[in-house]
């Protein structure tokens, strides 16, 4: 179906709107001026202010205004010298008049404040009103004790003031009254206020947040009044773009002009108003909108067969029940209340839609009669209008049945929308989990008023960086979210430790595995089991079940991998599945009590019983093979690459790419390790041996056979650890893998029959099949710029045999290393402090528990002959210092580990594996060309380990070697020499500037 939607309406971009920005001029103070008699009644038989104050409560509207009473023209002239005023209210004083004469004194006075006056309706004050000139009043209503017409009057000042901001800013609809009675006007606007205002708390709860719920409210439809034809014209024509519907009375002044002077001067007036004027404006308007629901109200009931016959609704005045008339002709045509779908013939109700979701679930099982009836004359877009779902139903609104006559076709663009439309709204919002909204569709949700935890504060914040830029979902063949979650607040930690009475056994010094018994044996609350249900039917995958403390990823505290993560497989058996999800829950509640949490408190200064829990249940992201699940990639990636080589910049960040879960990554295992801006330049993949010899050989996935309720404190008891060659019988390495073909002693990109496969991530990486590399150039530079520090973010991808995939974002800290907290310029360290200097160093950090240094005595009788010999030599010297779990520093010529001796000593890994600096040294009479560590990266990016690069006799650096022949030898064999100095050296290295230097002890 999607494929027949043409062009324009198929590729759409809904952007999302704020409700922040609406209704920002408010009423805030009101004064009246009433005799003594009417503030009497306001204050004891009104309590104008509290019914007021009641009235805002009831509706869920904020900044309810306050009041104060004057009774004479000087005390209101004191109190608008002295109180920001917003609105005065002149109110019937002794004489019928009188309260035009103090509302003219005020206006003399203070011409900006809006004014308004209220009169008792009688023969004498409908005569006086002809005579009057009303223009300096904003409104002129009749009073008869109703305090409902005072909130009424509030609102309509707050929606003229706001009308042109609000709908600029999100298309906010109008209704134009358009009637010219004060009587009959001052009976309707409260009545149509009190059901505008009742709908806006019924459309509220399309709303994900109680916050959201009160700031849609702000969406509701303005009410605009008009009292003449040219003024209702006018303000239709300003506003027609957004009109949600017409009320216009039949007789109203039309071509009228009053001449003031003549007023001034006491001459009569007379106002002409035309029978037929809301004809004649209604029929105007038809004329530029077909689809505008238009109402005509009139007390001439010979006035309903002309209406009628022009298409326009009727309702009469003189009816005792006009007020739900009205209503009823407002919930059938101008969108309000449920969306009824009526059989065209019979008008009977076929289908009622409640809600958004609702819309979503069933507009492909309403009769293809009734869609027609209703799409024909826009009735979708006005409802959605009505409910202040503006971005759908202004891109609906253009889709008329004249432009395309297909109701299958109308109905999946209502349907991708929706989608659209709840997609967009959920990225970057943590909404309140309601099971009956929770589906594919939705996003992030909490259960309970607590804290998220640090984790879930991460995922909230991710989803909201994704949200703020939209470039993230570019790529027509890339999709970037973060993978469906529900959090449990801590507040359900809270009372689950309390009601099960665990904290005595849980602040006790019992084993892991009683505490983990004794929560495992405890109770969560029943009422979460329907939410779950929800959840797994929403997922439709493995959960994740993952720690989120207060303390984890804090931005000052590295807390991350303290507490336990599980997983559980996915099953048709909903209540088995419901079990395992409980005992996962219970166990991460149970991990913040085992003995290594407990210690890792202490170590941080941080006391166990301040610690407070969330729960993070996760679709875990990946694909179902047989009995395994896993994604394609997984990924972590550091927005600062300490061991930059060749063209990359430490300021590009690195990522480290695997096969299979995440959890492999952070276990140690062996990963492709590449810059997100050279995708290119796979160290790894440059040489066939090093390929060979550090590339991933194994990966995990998830155990989908493994039922039951077996909980352990070990979180990876259901984890498998596979060979790439089950992932191969798997066929999961589509893009990812390169083969190894020994007869050619060759590697090449892509899977071939035979042959070893290599994790080389090649059409990812080298092929552009995938837009990993941008896509995480993106995540790096927008999560680190939103955080303002350094980065570390975890994701993993799906890939699609047709080379679509999606990445998922799942978390995001900040690097918190307290090795890494380099604050000291190092340019500044003066050379006469530095034992070493190097401005081409790999690494970052500080040390300072290094006491040791090897070095080789490269003096003038030094050959590259003697290399081998002296490989064997070190190799000897770091056994002592792996018997003792002491560090060096390493100092020696030319490149090390190199396979060639005449370019260097030709180490391996675990011949030099203590030392915690290596540098090269280039020599006068042997110049090689630096490798950067480039024979042993992986190990020193692995475990820290900083490289220098030092070429003394070119003046490119410091070395001291002199200091080192003074001092006596710990060691010295026939090349190396071993020494140590009295106190440690301070290792410092900036891996931003890649620069290095070690100092020397203070005294």
């Amino acid at each position: 179906m999607s494929d027949q939607i043409p062009a324009q309406w198929s590729n759409f971009y809904l952007k999302d709107v704020s409700f922040v920005n609406l209704m920002m001029r408010r009423i805030y103070n009101v004064l009246i001026v009433a005799n003594p008699y009417d503030a009497f009644i306001l204050e004891d038989d009104g309590r104008v202010e509290e019914k007021i104050y009641n009235e805002y409560m009831e509706l869920g509207l904020r900044y309810p205004p306050t009041f104060t009473q004057v009774s004479t023209t000087e005390e209101a002239a004191k109190i608008l010298n002295t109180v920001d005023i917003d609105l005065v209210i002149c109110m019937p004083g002794n004489a019928d008049n009188d309260a035009f004469d103090v509302a003219r004194a005020v206006k003399a006075d203070f011409p900006d404040i809006h004014c308004v006056v209220l009169t008792p309706f009688s023969h004498g004050i409908t005569k006086r009103i002809q005579h009057e000139d009303l223009s300096i009043f904003d409104y002129v209503f009749c009073w008869l004790g109703n305090t409902n017409l005072i909130l009424s009057i509030i609102k309509l000042m707050e929606d003229k003031m706001n009308i042109d901001n609000d709908i600029e800013e999100a298309g906010v609809q109008m209704i134009l009254l358009v009637e010219d009675s004060i009587r009959f006007y001052s009976s309707i606007l409260p009545n149509l206020y009190s059901y505008i205002l009742t709908q806006s708390q019924n459309f509220a709860t399309e709303a994900l947040t109680r916050h959201d719920a009160s700031l849609r409210q702000r969406g509701r439809p303005k009410v605009v009044l008009a009292r003449t034809y040219e003024e209702a014209w006018a303000i239709y024509q300003r506003y027609k773009d957004n009109c949600l519907g017409v009320i216009s009375d039949a007789r109203f002044p039309i071509d009228n002009v009053k001449d003031d002077a003549l007023i001034a001067a006491g001459h009569q007036v007379n106002v002409t108003k035309d029978a037929e004027a809301g004809l004649k404006l209604l029929r105007a308007i038809r004329a530029t909108d077909e689809y505008v629901p238009l109402i005509m109200e009139s007390s001439e009931s010979e006035n309903r067969e002309k209406a009628e016959a022009e298409g326009f609704r009727f309702v009469d005045k003189n009816s005792k029940k006009m007020n739900v008339d009205l209503r009823h002709l407002l919930e059938e045509h101008m969108g309000f209340g449920d969306f009824i779908f009526r059989n065209p013939k019979t008008h009977e109700e076929v289908m009622r839609v409640r809600n958004l979701k609702d819309l979503q679930d069933n507009i492909f099982k309403i009769p293809r009669d009734s869609m027609l009836y209703h799409i024909s004359r826009n009735h979708v877009s006005r409802w959605l209008s009505a409910r202040a779902i503006f971005p759908v139903s202004s891109f609906l609104k253009d889709i008329t049945w004249h432009k395309l006559q297909d109701v299958d076709v109308h109905r999946q663009i209502i349907f991708d929308a929706i989608v659209a439309y709840r997609r967009m709204r959920n990225e970057g919002v943590v909404a309140v989990f309601d099971r009956y909204k929770f589906d594919r569709y939705a996003h992030f949700a909490r259960i309970g008023d607590g804290s998220l935890g640090g984790k879930g504060r991460g995922l909230a914040f991710l989803d909201n960086v994704i949200k703020r830029h939209p470039d993230f979902n570019g790529f027509t063949n890339a999709t970037v979210q973060i993978p469906k979650t529900v959090v449990l607040c801590t507040d359900v930690f809270d009372s689950f430790m309390e009601q099960n009475n665990l904290y005595q056994i849980a602040l006790s010094d019992a084993s892991d595995d009683e505490i983990l018994h004794a929560f495992l044996q405890a109770q969560l609350p029943d009422t979460f089991i329907g939410d779950f249900f929800a959840f797994f039917e929403a997922t439709h995958s493995p959960i994740a079940i993952r720690s989120s403390s207060l303390l984890e990823d804090s931005h000052y505290q590295p807390f991350a991998g303290i507490y336990s993560t599980y997983m559980i497989p996915y099953l048709e058996d909903k209540y088995e599945m419901l079990r395992m999800l409980a005992c996962a829950i219970k166990a991460v509640y149970a991990s913040v009590y085992y003995h290594d949490s407990k210690a890792y408190m202490t170590a941080t200064s941080n006391v166990i019983d301040q610690e407070k829990m969330a729960v993070i249940l996760q679709q875990v992201v990946g694909k179902e093979y047989g009995d395994h699940f896993y994604p394609n990639i997984s990924g972590v990636l550091r927005s600062l690459n300490y061991y930059p080589i060749g063209e990359e910049q430490a300021e590009e960040g690195i990522v480290s790419l695997a096969l299979g879960l995440g959890k492999y990554i952070v276990d140690g295992g062996q990963t492709l390790r590449v810059s997100p801006f050279h995708p290119r330049q796979v160290l790894q993949m440059s040489e066939m041996d090093i390929a060979l010899r550090e590339t991933q050989t194994q990966f995990y996935a998830l155990d989908m056979k493994h039922v039951g309720e077996d909980f352990r404190v070990d979180d990876g008891f259901n984890i498998l650890k596979l060979k790439v060659k089950d992932a191969e019988a798997d066929n999961s390495l589509h893009f990812i893998a390169s083969t190894y073909l020994p007869n050619d002693q060759t590697i090449y990109d892509g899977i071939y029959d035979g042959g070893r496969k290599i994790i080389s991530f090649c059409g990812v990486l080298q092929q552009d099949v995938f837009p990993l590399p941008e896509l995480l150039q993106m995540a790096m530079r927008y999560g680190a710029d939103a955080m303002r520090r350094p980065v570390e973010i975890e994701f993993a991808v799906n890939l699609n045999t047709d080379r679509t995939g999606e990445l998922y974002l799942l978390q995001i800290r900040p690097i918190v290393d307290s090795k890494q907290m380099l604050d000291e310029d190092l340019e500044k360290i003066p050379d006469s402090q530095c034992l070493l200097r190097s401005y081409n160093s790999l690494g970052h950090g500080i040390s300072d528990d290094v006491t040791d240094v090897v070095y080789v005595k490269t003096d003038a009788s030094f050959t590259a002959m003697n290399n081998p010999a002296i490989a064997d030599e070190i190799e000897q010297i770091n056994r002592k210092f792996l018997a003792e779990d002491k560090n060096y520093i390493l100092i020696g010529p030319g490149r090390w580990g190199s396979s060639d001796p005449w370019l260097g000593i030709p180490v391996k890994w675990p011949h030099i594996s203590a030392a915690r600096i290596i540098v090269e040294e280039g020599l006068e009479h042997y110049r090689v060309d630096p490798s950067q560590g480039t024979h042993f990266f992986q190990n020193l990016t692995s475990f820290g380990v900083g490289y220098f690069t030092i070429n003394p006799y070119k003046e490119d650096g410091v070395y001291q070697r002199s200091v080192l022949d003074a001092l006596p030898a710990v060691e010295e064999t026939k090349w190396v020499r071993h020494v140590r100095f009295p106190k440690p050296l301070k290792i410092m290295m900036d891996g931003k500037k890649q620069e290095g230097v070690v100092v020397y002890p203070q005294e």
